[in-house]
């Protein structure tokens, strides 16, 4: 009897922690070993960043007065009231008010059951300060709606210095040319000290503005463009991007400035979206398409000359234009250069260089030689068209004996026999009137 009691004593005393082990989910303030912390309160952390409660700022190691807000939750049962924020940063980070200053912030009002609010505090950023991710606290004191006394809750939370992008474009060549489709490259770069993420850009036309608008700020609309979109990814800070497209101008814009309008959308360190306009300057030249033809070798007061004509058939003229004529292979011709002056559109230019031979050991027959013409567009850049060509010289002294030798004998027997003739008919007229005194 007494041992089935002690059996009965034994089961009630064990029975507690053996149903605490079986159903053991539950511990006393919260749910047992789980990550995630399920305390209850009136207010929850939500997110903070620098920036205001509309709009995430990048900001860089050395800014000054920087909004620096933290977005809470009211999720109690009641409203709340009385909300005043105060701030703990690590050391480089400082209050706007000075060295020693509690960073403070109040909310603008009440905050509803169910809503949110937003503290925010203005910090200065030493400049020391890296481009990190750091530690930080928010106490907030509130107080409950017909309630009195104030509520005080902590929430740590990590933020990031995120640095700035700066996204700039220019065009790597400037210069175009009127009348011919010109390769162009455009290059995006983020100058900054931040990354930037799922780059696009997009060319773009504003002929639906200019309805809307007086005047056109660009005249894009006008040029033939191929390809304007494309997908760059992530640039780096410091980083480059090319874009490379054809853009066809007509003669109209010869010596106006091409403003091409790019937008560019882009994800910044924060994880916004952004969408910004920049312009790319073109300058459009006009077009110079020079051809130099007719070479050949005329004699001028007994002085060889090569001579030859230069055309220009673009839409601009050619300035201060020279040509060259030099010697190639084994041809012993002097170099010499001849200023020809404008070359203008559509009006062939003449050029005539006299023939002189080096350390006067003249070469006659066959010589190859390039002639060269020089000349510069309208924004005096200088350019060079080649025409290689193969003339032929005379040995003008061998000419000139030869008719001598061969001129002067036939010269001298006429005078010899008209000589004759005449002392012939003298003597036969001499021995007539002879003949007629002795009759």
């Amino acid at each position: 009897m007494i041992s089935k009691l002690f059996l009965i004593l034994v089961v009630l005393v064990a029975a507690p922690f053996v149903i605490s082990d079986a159903f053991a989910q539950i511990t006393s303030g919260g749910f047992g070993n789980s990550p995630f912390e399920r305390d209850f309160g009136d207010v929850k952390f939500l997110d903070a960043y620098f920036g205001l409660s509309d709009e995430k700022m990048e900001i860089s190691p050395g800014d000054k007065n920087v909004p620096f807000t933290v977005i809470m939750a009211n999720v109690g049962t009641q409203d709340i009231t009385g909300i005043r924020g105060q701030l703990s940063l690590p050391l480089g980070f400082s209050s706007s008010d000075g060295p020693g200053s509690l960073v403070y912030a109040d909310a603008d009002s009440n905050s509803i059951a169910g809503d949110n609010f937003h503290l925010t505090f203005f910090v200065n950023i030493a400049d020391d300060v890296r481009i990190q991710q750091y530690p930080g606290t928010v106490k907030v004191d509130y107080s409950r709606l017909r309630e009195s006394g104030v509520r005080t809750a902590f929430e740590d939370f990590n933020f990031k210095v995120t640095g700035e992008s700066v996204v700039n474009v220019r065009a790597v060549d400037p210069f175009i040319t009127s009348l011919q489709q010109n390769p162009v490259i455009i290059e995006l770069s983020n100058d900054g000290t931040s990354p930037i993420s799922s780059v696009e850009v997009e060319l773009k036309n504003t002929q639906s503005e200019i309805a809307s608008t007086t005047q056109s700020i660009t005249n894009i609309e006008n040029v033939v463009i191929k390809n304007t979109n494309w997908e760059l990814g992530y640039v780096g800070p410091g980083e480059t991007k090319k874009i490379n497209l054809d853009i066809y101008v007509p003669e109209s814009l010869k010596g106006d400035t091409l403003r091409t309008p790019v937008e560019i959308t882009y994800f910044n360190a924060q994880g916004d979206q952004h969408t910004i306009s920049r312009i790319a300057d073109f300058y459009v030249r006009g077009f110079i398409d020079t051809t130099i033809y007719n070479v050949d070798v005329i004699e001028l007061s007994g002085t060889q000359m090569i001579i030859g004509e230069i055309i220009n058939e673009g839409n601009e003229d050619a300035l201060f234009g020279f040509v060259t004529v030099e010697p190639l292979g084994d041809s012993n011709i002097k170099k010499k250069t001849q200023f020809i002056d404008e070359i203008e559109v559509d009006s062939p230019v003449p050029f005539n260089v006299p023939i002189e031979f080096e350390e006067d050991d003249p070469q006659y027959g066959e010589h190859d030689i390039r002639i060269t013409a020089r000349y510069k567009d309208d924004v005096r850049e200088e350019h060079f068209v080649t025409h290689d060509a193969t003339i032929y010289l005379k040995d003008n002294n061998s000419e000139n004996s030869t008719e001598l030798e061969f001129g002067f004998t036939p010269i001298a027997i006429l005078l010899i026999t008209v000589a004759g003739i005449g002392a012939f008919l003298w003597y036969r007229k001499k021995k007539q009137t002879a003949a007629e005194i002795t009759e």
